[in-house]
């Protein structure tokens, strides 16, 4: 077995990421994806001359991916021609009352003030307090490896851990802000993605608004996709070995340390270095070879983010009426909210989000039509047994319609030339999304920083993870983070293996 030799099991962001730092530290690094393209949530859809992004819809942090390409030895500009998107993102109420963000603060201002007018002063408040939460949790704390909450917590420095709103929530930090019931609920709904409410959630998240205001949303030119691409074309070019089609069915180890891997075919890959891009409780439930405690019924899988229905609609005009990126909010968020993540229940007034990247990038639909996505969040699997996603898929699909409709946008199942939908069942069968879970592993004080479940095992020497249910979190940006952390963590254990 050659020691510098690391097997990544998944092509996703977090996947590609470590790939590529551990490239850089020359590792020789094997990519093992099942699906036909890399990419995992992140991935692309075309039919009919329509082409979809499955999951995310936008690019933000663009800091985040520009350093991972300069430690490259390229550029983000270089990689992708981004398109800004601003106005960014609107909101949707039922009583017709609308928000619009924007990176313009002298616009966002005025839209701020147009729903309270003492909410001018309580934007630029929010910003200043904000922009220090951010610039102290991403130079201190969210790309630290940090094994003990003492550790993790002084870093931040003692003086500044009240001021993180760690001990707050989130919908409080903003209420200290704002005073509109509308900004206070949009910018809430942020945590929704988080896997919990803004109600429950810690007020340090507030900083996930203001980095999308203070660094923008873009559009790579030919949609989200040309991210993974261009990770991928950085990948290969720094020797990375990238196999699609391969599926993986065991993670193997031999007394407490990691061997490699089984192929489906019985055919093995050794190497003393495996890191699972596979959601943390996927891989610890389905693929660990069972000669580790770490794989026994014992295990216990953190809280998780809810699950999905995905929609990809090839609708037949051009949809001026929208902008790229839709959210469209119940009249009582606390109640849905609830509903979503509680009690396990579709809730009845749904929240749900559309985007029209067309609108941005006219390439992405034939001439005078719209490739529309639709995303409305659902319970975990556990929590729904026995559903007919079919029939849930269809029941809501009408019921966004319908939403939509009332605030004059006219979307009917006549304007829809051909579709394909996605249900949670489908989620977790092509991208091992554990129970379902769209966006990983949930937010809550408990799975933040050292309680998130960690990049190294506990049991099995070797074995690594990155992705959306480790460090630092979910969302693309933190993915790429949580690739650089898995590589920081593989040099220093692989240091310390050298003096065993």
């Amino acid at each position: 077995m050659q020691n510098d030799r690391a097997i990544v099991v998944g092509g996703g962001v977090g996947g590609l990421s470590v790939a590529i730092h551990l490239a850089l530290r020359d590792y020789r690094v094997s990519v093992f994806e099942s699906n036909s393209r890399v990419g995992g949530r992140a991935n692309h859809l075309e039919f009919d001359g329509f082409k979809f992004d499955t999951g995310p819809s936008l690019l933000n942090y663009p800091w985040v991916f520009d350093e991972l390409f300069q430690a490259a030895g390229t550029s983000l500009a270089k990689e992708l021609d981004l398109i800004r998107v601003d106005p960014a993102i609107k909101f949707y109420w039922p009583d017709k009352q609308t928000f619009q963000l924007s990176s313009d603060l002298t616009r966002l201002s005025e839209e701020c003030r147009r729903l309270d007018p003492r909410d001018g002063v309580g934007l630029f408040n929010f910003l200043k307090d904000a922009r220090r939460k951010y610039n102290l949790s991403f130079d201190r704390l969210v790309t630290r490896n940090a094994d003990s909450p003492l550790a993790w917590f002084s870093a931040s420095g003692v003086t500044n851990l009240t001021k993180l709103g760690l001990f707050r929530s989130m919908d409080s930090q903003l209420r200290k802000h704002f005073k509109s019931k509308k900004i206070i609920e949009a910018f809430g709904s942020y945590g929704m993605y988080l896997g919990g409410a803004p109600y429950d959630l810690p007020g340090i998240f507030s900083i996930i608004p203001f980095g999308e205001l203070e660094h923008g949303l873009w559009l790579p030119r030919g949609g989200m996709y040309g991210l993974i691409e261009a990770m991928e074309r950085v990948a290969i070019r720094l020797g990375v070995e990238v196999r699609t089609s391969s599926p993986v069915q065991s993670i193997d180890s031999e007394n407490g340390r990691i061997s490699g891997i089984t192929l489906p075919d019985g055919s093995k890959e050794l190497a003393p270095i495996v890191v699972s891009n596979v959601d943390v409780p996927t891989t610890m439930t389905r693929l660990l070879d069972g000669k580790s405690k770490a794989s026994t019924k014992d295990y216990k899988p953190p809280r998780m983010t809810p699950g999905v229905i995905t929609y990809y609609l090839a609708i037949d005009r051009e949809l001026p009426e929208l902008n790229h990126h839709s959210v469209f909010l119940p009249e009582n968020p606390k109640q849905a909210y609830d509903q979503l993540m509680n009690q396990g229940r579709v809730p009845k007034d749904l929240p749900f989000y559309v985007s029209v990247a067309s609108n941005t990038d006219h390439s992405l639909a034939p001439a005078g039509k719209s490739s529309v996505f639709l995303l409305a969040p659902v319970p975990l699997l556990s929590s729904m047994p026995e559903t007919d996603w079919q029939m849930v898929t269809q029941q809501l699909q009408s019921q966004m319609f319908r939403r939509m409709n009332d605030h004059g946008i006219a979307i009917s199942e006549k304007d829809v030339l051909s579709q394909k939908t996605w249900s949670p069942v489908d989620w977790s069968d092509q991208f091992g999304l554990f129970d379902g879970s769209a966006f990983g592993a949930a937010h809550n004080f408990r799975q933040i920083g050292p309680f998130r479940p960690r990049n190294i095992s506990s049991d099995i020497n070797g074995l690594f993870f990155t992705g959306a249910s480790t460090t630092p979190g979910t969302g693309v940006p933190m993915c790429v983070l949580s690739g650089k952390m898995a590589a920081d963590r593989i040099v220093k254990w692989g240091l310390k293996e050298m003096t065993v």
